[in-house]
């Protein structure tokens, strides 16, 4: 499974004073069980980017391909792709408006084609699979906490088994117990069902614990793609388009500084604890 952008270009409003252009020349391939980190500041392209993936928004110019397949092709079917391509917007409202929260999560698996009865059975997996409990399938989606509403969004894109999962700012609005929890399921459904995950994200520390490679974008192009630790050590540079490194790859540099033989290019807290205990000895 593969999706490959090929220089894509998109331009919104053209030919008019606020032409805009969003994308330059994109070119990105995304892998089965890749777990893919999307950073850069306000206005760098990133939903434009994976509204592209998609199909919600078409390229001005370049071509996108789903298994080999030209999604721009006449003859290709947009709904396959956003049945095996599932976008969870930042603010789940936006995607919730059953009467309850299992006919909800439903609505996906059937406009698929599946019986309700197999609808259901989807729908009660997915809503398990990220932490509802039975006692809130009966209740509006928007009497739900903000955390529930994203879980179940979250599973309303999960019913439909996608091969890749998109999401945008996942842990917006939350308090940091509920950003761990629905980070940390989210890493354990990319293992369980062997799919891509594409997080999109503001926290430098999230991207840094949960994913294996980010792509930097800035003013509509990829500044970088690479492993998290390769990308933050260009924290400097990253600085300097209004983005920062997570806090621990900033303690560690200040410790080479100070003349401690340390790994620099370390992302998360455990690793950062670890290359401090190598650096004194223990």
């Amino acid at each position: 499974m593969s999706i490959k952008i090929e220089g894509i270009n998109y331009i919104y409003n053209p030919d008019t004073a606020y032409e805009l252009h969003a994308l330059k020349n994109i070119n990105l391939e995304f892998q089965k069980g890749e777990f893919v980190g999307i950073i850069g500041h306000t206005g760098s392209g990133k939903s434009t980017l994976i509204q592209h993936i998609n199909g919600l928004i078409k390229a001005t110019s370049g071509r996108i391909l789903f298994h080999g397949e030209d999604i721009y092709d006449k003859k290709f079917s947009m709904k396959k792709l956003r049945n095996k391509v599932g976008l969870v917007f930042q603010y789940p409202e936006h995607q919730l408006f059953e009467v309850d929260v299992l006919s909800d999560v439903c609505f996906g698996p059937k406009n698929q084609g599946l019986s309700d009865e197999q609808a259901q059975r989807r729908a009660k997996e997915a809503l398990t699979m990220v932490g509802i409990k039975e006692e809130l399938y009966k209740k509006s989606p928007f009497e739900l906490s903000g955390g529930q509403k994203r879980r179940v969004a979250i599973a309303g894109v999960l019913a439909m088994q996608p091969e890749i999962l998109i999401l945008d700012e996942p842990t917006a609005g939350l308090d940091p117990k509920g950003r761990d929890e629905i980070l940390d399921q989210i890493a354990k459904l990319k293992e369980q069902q062997d799919m891509a995950v594409i997080l999109v994200s503001h926290s430098m520390e999230d991207v840094a614990k949960y994913v294996d490679r980010i792509i930097v974008m800035n003013q509509g192009e990829v500044m970088f793609d690479d492993t998290p630790a390769n990308v933050f050590d260009h924290y400097k540079e990253l600085e300097k388009v209004g983005l920062a490194a997570p806090q621990v790859t900033y303690i560690v540099k200040e410790l080479e500084e100070r003349g401690f033989y340390i790994d620099t290019q370390v992302t998360t807290v455990e690793e950062a604890k670890q290359a401090i205990l190598n650096a004194l000895g223990k």
